[in-house]
């Protein structure tokens, strides 16, 4: 990968962008993010991954040099590869949080709200700018948004594109936590190795249940709740679990990921 690596260590696998000056999200940049969630995803040693764009800036958006020059045409054909990154990093069956310093604009924006949980710098800035440029967001910012800070809000944002500073974007739920920009990668890591020993199974069963059921009505989100509650019942951890907490009380298994 040119611009794109994932570095593992202690079973935080850090999925880092490096493309010089800003993160420039290219056609290329989505391909090597997608190639690189699948593998996040597949690689038993990867418990949980923190997404990075460096001390300086998470990303600052899409390339749009690249794109100014596209067709409707040219775009209807890139368009599954526009969002197919974002959904890959999305698809994750295990926690992602993103660790957003300097600027995450537009398509890196998107990116951060594929994420599980966003960790800001105190001087970060956030936002979808497109309508500025006389596009949408297409990277699934119309659609995460909308979902993670309510409609109004939403549209407010994308429809003047403004820039969200950090305290805003902590107020209106638009990122989780807030902390000096030298902390920023540290804490997602802390996060993410929280669930180095956790019970792997039953975190991939959670994601999914919150994620699939954000998107039916209440009665099929408590199905796919049931189905995936007892599933779980067929793993060892959930054994393990159940064992640990009536010989020794809550907090005390040691889980082995199966």
């Amino acid at each position: 990968m040119e611009f794109v690596r994932l570095e593992v260590e202690d079973g935080v696998g850090t999925i880092r962008l490096d493309r010089p000056k800003m993160n420039a999200i290219s056609f290329q940049v989505q391909a090597e993010l997608r190639a690189v969630a699948e593998e996040a995803a597949a690689r038993e040693d990867v418990k949980a991954v923190v997404i990075y764009g460096g001390e300086r800036l998470f990303a600052a958006g899409n390339d749009v040099k690249e794109m100014a020059d596209l067709s409707f045409a040219d775009m209807v054909a890139a368009g599954d590869s526009v969002q197919a990154a974002t959904t890959a990093i999305a698809r994750i069956p295990k926690p992602v949080v993103a660790a957003v310093t300097g600027y995450a604009l537009g398509g890196g924006c998107e990116l951060a709200l594929a994420a599980d949980l966003r960790i800001a710098a105190d001087d970060a800035t956030l936002g979808q700018p497109e309508l500025l440029l006389g596009l949408i967001p297409g990277a699934g910012g119309t659609q995460r948004l909308a979902r993670l800070v309510g409609p109004s809000r939403a549209k407010d944002l994308i429809f003047t594109g403004r820039f969200v500073p950090a305290a805003e974007a902590l107020a209106i739920g638009l990122v989780d936590r807030v902390v000096p920009a030298a902390d920023v990668y540290s804490e997602a890591v802390a996060w993410a190795k929280q669930f180095t020993t956790a019970a792997s199974y039953a975190l991939r069963a959670a994601k999914e249940a919150i994620d699939q059921g954000l998107e039916v009505d209440l009665a099929t989100g408590l199905e796919i709740e049931k189905v995936r509650f007892a599933a779980v019942f067929g793993t060892e951890d959930a054994r393990t679990g159940m064992a640990s907490f009536v010989e020794s009380g809550p907090g005390q298994a040691v889980f082995k990921g199966r």
